[in-house]
């Protein structure tokens, strides 16, 4: 395993950038961060001369699927070495032409406006030439999903006898979109997300190289917000950076941001443990009315019951990117929380997730799939009855009254379905049994 000094020693070689992503962005197979595997991978093809001549590299946005283009580019037209090399200099006139994304060899398209049939068509034309100036022409086709099933037959053609002189990447966050006459005559490799953890430690490194304040909350903040995109916790960071250049704290995170506060979905699970409808419902309204976004405070409420499970299920939390006070208060509920309500509470959002995001009153549904969850709570157990218990006391007159007028009325006679045969609506059943407990779990 690369250290993070190792992966992180970039060195600034575009300092004239102020642009984080691009100031510090990895210029060699070393520095290539988290991609272990394609790493170690593409080194080994380039030292024994096995390289292909396609290429397709699968993944989410900002995990360094271009960069690793470029820097495959660079290994192979070096001019600093006789032959491909996995330690490209980096200052010699093909290295920085490619990096700066201006060299006449290293052609870089994007799919989503370059995707007809007639670009691709241009493309067959100009790839007979040798290259100008480098040692092998490369291709870098960015989202290459986007391309028309016509042009990608066009494609298909050069692809099973290219020029020796050319090579391809394709690069796509859709792989299953792309034709599998493509994909079986590329070297795909698959490109995964960084960890919280992952991130965060970029971006501590980050922070040491710009002087940067930040609290490890914050950046954890800013880790978990990044979903496992190392670009977008760069970007994050710039901008919390410029916004309090004093010092970063979570806080300012969620401020900037609008992320709800992660204590609140551990509010939540403990009001419904002690079956306190009024207290979700005054947490969600002083979400709500701070601004919050309640659609995204939902998406997190998944997120937590997912990390309770984990913890159930005994898979380490490393992963979920958590502080150590925060490890300890999602043990305590994991040992709190019935299997069964777990269980319940997934369905449950998960069922009701389309309607919140397309419903005009999103409190309401999160209010009745709370509701809902508090009534599988056991309810705590009452005092033992006494052995010669009281009489119960006498009722006021109006309501003996009224009682009295309730036996005396005939039972009402049953009903069958209305005609076209629908009967009883279970919907309309379900919310009366759930309403008519309300004051019980009041």
């Amino acid at each position: 395993m690369v250290s993070h000094d190792r992966l992180f020693s970039s060195g600034g070689a575009m300092s004239d950038r102020s642009v984080l992503t691009l100031k510090y962005r990895p210029r060699s197979l070393d520095e290539l961060l988290v991609q272990d595997h394609v790493r170690h991978t593409l080194a080994r093809a380039i030292e024994r001369g096995r390289l292909a001549n396609a290429y397709l590299f699968a993944g989410p946005r900002g995990v360094g699927k271009t960069t690793t283009a470029r820097i495959l580019a660079k290994s192979i037209n070096c001019l600093s070495f006789d032959k491909p090399t996995v330690h490209p200099c980096n200052t010699c006139s093909a290295c920085l032409e490619i990096a700066e994304s201006r060299s006449m060899d290293v052609l870089e398209i994007d799919g989503a406006s370059n995707r007809g049939i007639d670009q691709v068509r241009e493309l067959r034309e100009n790839i007979k030439y040798a290259p100008a100036s480098l040692r092998c022409k490369l291709y870098i086709i960015d989202e290459v999903h986007m391309l028309t099933e016509q042009a990608f037959n066009a494609l298909l053609k050069t692809l099973e006898e290219p020029p020796a002189h050319a090579r391809f990447v394709f690069a796509t966050t859709e792989a299953h979109e792309v034709p599998a006459t493509i994909i079986s005559r590329c070297q795909r490799f698959d490109f995964r997300r960084a960890t919280p953890d992952e991130v965060a430690a970029r971006l501590r490194w980050l922070c040491e190289q710009e002087k940067i304040k930040a609290s490890d909350a914050a950046l954890l903040a800013i880790a978990r917000r990044a979903d496992g995109a190392i670009r977008d916790g760069e970007s994050i960071l710039e901008q919390l950076a410029t916004f309090r250049p004093d010092g970063i704290e979570s806080d300012d995170v969620g401020e900037l941001l609008g992320l709800v506060p992660a204590a609140s979905f551990y509010d939540y699970v403990d009001f419904v443990l002690g079956r306190d409808l009024a207290g979700i419902i005054r947490m969600v309204d002083g979400l709500f009315d701070k601004g919050y976004d309640l659609l995204e405070f939902y998406a997190g409420l998944i997120q937590h019951f997912r990390n309770i499970m984990f913890v159930q299920a005994g898979v380490p939390t490393d992963r979920l990117g958590l502080l150590p006070d925060e490890r300890q208060r999602l043990a305590d509920q994991a040992g709190a929380l019935p299997r069964p309500l777990l269980v319940r509470a997934l369905e449950l959002l998960i069922e009701h997730e389309t309607n919140t995001r397309h419903s005009q009153s999103p409190r309401v549904i999160l209010e009745y799939a709370s509701l809902e969850l508090i009534r599988l709570v056991p309810a705590p157990p009452g005092p033992e009855p006494a052995t010669n218990p009281a009489p119960e006391p006498a009722k006021p007159a109006r309501a003996r009254a009224s009682a009295d007028r309730r036996a005396a009325r005939p039972a009402p006679k049953k009903q069958g379905p209305p005609a076209g045969g629908a009967g009883p609506d279970p919907v309309i059943d379900r919310m009366r049994g759930i309403l008519g407990d309300i004051e019980e779990i009041g």
